[in-house]
């Protein structure tokens, strides 16, 4: 674990090892271009810098199942997009831990779910504790499909896949501006906002794609949360239409089937079911 103990082929591992994962994606993606392939996407658990150049959808790895570890993925992920990584996700729920069959644990699939729709990539893994004992890998842990955490989360949950497939002409506008320009789907408030000081230091918010402002619920209980507004244009809550000034801290009310979004000026979503 010491990288001044490693030694590789390129060199001293204190110099060298974080371009380890970079020079691994390039070798897939070099390797299934002279296969013939063209369209490359490869699932990633690290990356380093230059590694979108190979296709490298990344994921945080095996997180801890906790509102504590939810909480780190919002920064991870904007962290991730400002590095010019824009393809990114986390494993819905947390990897590690959490019981389905536990009342206690299933708000945080939902609360997790709900953050998830609004990241570059979408998916749901983990390794579920069995009949509340602890379980490895090797038995192949616990239920963890969308429908395996009782009948109010998978009414949520189903309700967010259809808002998340509503969503795929948007989403896939943001990800050819990725492609094209570098611009991450996923980015902090000072990124489309640079005059507004106040967006400096928010970093549990965040925009998705230009027009939609993301406000996840990131504590246990919680019903509502705190929300800026940045100024510059004019916003409008993409639930009930209410529009507000700008430069607005508010409350907003976040029942567990709702997640805090915000439009920019008048841009029509498909966020609710006509």
């Amino acid at each position: 674990m010491d990288p001044d103990n490693l030694r590789f082929h390129l060199g001293n591992g204190l110099a060298i090892a974080n371009a380890y994962s970079l020079l691994h994606e390039r070798g897939f993606y070099e390797g299934m271009r002279e296969a013939g392939e063209s369209a490359i996407l490869n699932v990633c658990r690290s990356a380093w810098a230059g590694s979108q150049r190979y296709g490298a959808a990344v994921w945080s790895g095996d997180i801890s199942s906790t509102f504590e570890a939810l909480q780190a993925q919002v920064r991870a992920g904007l962290n991730m997009g400002l590095s010019g990584i824009p393809w990114w996700t986390t494993d819905i729920g947390g990897f590690y831990g959490g019981d389905p069959e536990s009342p206690a644990f299933r708000e945080l699939p939902i609360r997790w779910f709900q953050y998830s729709t609004f990241c570059p990539l979408f998916r749901l893994h983990g390794n579920r504790l069995v009949a509340s004992q602890n379980s490895t890998m090797i038995s192949g842990g616990g239920p963890n499909e969308a429908w395996s955490f009782g009948e109010e989360a998978y009414a949520i949950i189903t309700d967010l896949l259809f808002l998340r497939e509503r969503l795929r002409p948007y989403i896939l506008e943001q990800m050819h501006l990725a492609h094209e320009k570098g611009i991450p789907p996923m980015r902090p408030l000072f990124f489309d906002f640079p005059r507004d000081e106040a967006c400096a230091s928010i970093d549990d918010e965040f925009l998705f794609g230009p027009d939609l402002l993301v406000a996840p619920v990131l504590t246990e209980g919680a019903r509502g949360r705190a929300v800026y507004l940045p100024v510059g244009t004019s916003w409008s809550d993409a639930w009930s239409g209410q529009n507000f000034a700008v430069g607005q801290h508010l409350v907003a009310e976040a029942p567990l089937e709702r997640i805090p979004l915000y439009l920019r000026a008048n841009v029509r979503l498909p966020i609710r079911e006509e």
